[in-house]
Formats: C-alpha cells, sequence, structure tokens
C-alpha cells in the first residue's frame, strides 16, 4: 500500500512532464515543417524556371508575357508570327545589334559599362539611357511585366544568367527578332514585314532593316510607317554603325 502513492506521484510527474515538453515539440516540428514546405516551394519554382528557359532553347514560344500584357493593355489580340533565322534577312539581325547591343556577340547576358554608366547618368540627374542587353530584353519580354522595380530586374537578371547558360548566341538573338515589339502590339520580325512591307522577313533590306531597329527603343510613339524625322535620323546612325561593325559578318562564329 506504501508503494501506491509513489507510482502515483511518479506517474502525476510523468504526465506533468509530457504536457510542458510535447507542445513545445509540436510547435517547433510545425515551425520545421512550414520551413521545409517553403524552402522546397522556393527550389521548386527556381527549378522550374531553368526547366522552362531550357525548354525554349528548343521549343518556340507560342506566347510571351509581354504579349500577354500587351493584349489586356489594349484589349485586343496582338499581330505575332513566328519565324524561323533562316528565314530572316540577316541584315535585320545587324540592324538590331549595332542598335541595341553592340557588345552582344562578346558578353555573358550584361554590358557592366553601360550599367555603371547609366548609373553615373541617373546620380547626376541627366536622362538615363537604357543598358538593358538584347539577352535581358529577351528575359524581360518572354516571363516578366512592364513595371519598373528591383523585384522585376532581380528575375530579369536571374532569367538572364540561365538564358545565356543554356542557349547559344543565335537562338537568343533568333527569339529577340521573333518577341521583340516593332509597334503597337505588333511582335516579330514577321509581323512586322508582313505589315509594313508586304513581303515575307527573308527579303528585308538594310534600309528596311535599319528603320525596323530604329522604333525599338519605344514602338508605340516611333513608327516604321509613318517615320518621324527622329527616326529617319536614327536609321541613317543604325546603318552607319552596321557598316562599322563590318555588315552580317560580324555576327558569324
Amino acid at each position: 500500500m506504501k508503494l501506491l502513492p509513489h507510482r502515483f506521484r511518479y506517474r502525476l510527474e510523468l504526465w506533468s512532464l509530457r504536457r510542458r515538453v510535447y507542445p513545445r515539440r509540436r510547435r517547433g516540428g510545425l515551425l520545421r515543417r512550414v520551413s521545409l514546405l517553403l524552402l522546397l516551394a522556393v527550389f521548386g519554382t527556381m527549378a522550374a524556371s531553368v526547366g522552362l528557359t531550357l525548354a525554349l532553347r528548343w521549343v518556340n514560344p507560342p506566347v510571351t508575357a509581354w504579349m500577354v500584357w500587351k493584349a489586356r493593355a489594349m484589349d485586343r489580340p496582338v499581330v505575332y508570327r513566328w519565324v524561323d533565322a533562316e528565314n530572316i534577312s540577316p541584315e535585320v539581325a545587324i540592324a538590331v545589334v549595332a542598335a541595341e547591343d553592340q557588345k552582344f556577340p562578346a558578353h555573358s547576358g550584361f554590358d557592366v559599362e553601360s550599367i555603371l554608366e547609366a548609373v553615373r547618368e541617373h546620380v547626376q540627374g541627366t536622362r538615363s539611357r537604357g543598358a538593358s542587353t538584347i539577352s535581358q530584353q529577351v528575359a524581360k519580354n518572354l516571363f516578366l511585366w512592364p513595371e519598373r522595380s528591383l523585384v522585376r530586374k532581380g528575375l530579369e537578371a536571374w532569367f538572364t544568367v540561365w538564358i545565356e547558360l543554356l542557349w547559344p548566341k543565335e537562338r537568343i538573338l533568333e527569339v529577340y527578332l521573333n518577341v521583340a515589339e516593332f509597334g503597337p502590339g505588333v511582335f516579330g520580325v514577321g509581323a512586322a514585314s508582313d505589315l509594313y512591307f508586304d513581303g515575307p522577313a527573308r527579303a528585308i533590306d538594310r534600309r528596311h532593316a535599319a528603320l525596323l531597329a530604329a522604333v525599338l527603343p519605344n514602338p508605340v510613339r516611333l513608327h516604321v510607317d509613318r517615320p518621324s524625322p527622329y527616326v529617319l535620323s536614327r536609321r541613317d546612325w543604325i546603318q552607319s554603325q552596321v557598316r562599322m561593325l563590318g555588315g552580317p559578318a560580324y555576327l558569324r562564329p
């Protein structure tokens, strides 16, 4: 009989101890599970983005994020037609490189000198010029939205790194020529050639190629079919840059 109180006290103390310890363990276990799920979600999203980027090395995008946003903004469908690189005039390729990113064959996705110059102009309060490379513009057009923010720029850098790692330069330029906007809701050199020149993209000559490249900074305000004096002067400047670079041979491996 004397052992019963002792056993009772022992069980009571054990029960009390469990009540104090296990809730903490359950709370700690829940926190670990939530953290693990968040970590898996982050890594899963990163892996999916890399997988999608790799797939687009061979799969031609039927639509891009920029096209979806543009269609919603205009409340009408965009005009888009894919054209393979071999059916695009080499004059168009060298024109857009001369206009937008002359270091394209050599850089790894980012033009550091242009970025530093843009930052310096911003600090000085002068008008900042664009510093995005063709690779960055492909990343933005394929996956992102037009809002300027640190988050979007960070994602743009992430996709740019993988595009440069997983795609050859020829594929980057081919995709750019097909997803760039050449007029309000007019995407790709195929659609632009049909609309503005009434002919195939492979027949675009040097002058028309430079005209297409001239409107790329702002295809809503700058027009291929109604070129302003600024667009015409920019077209002439692009043609001079193409000659300086040596023409289409500049892009040959």
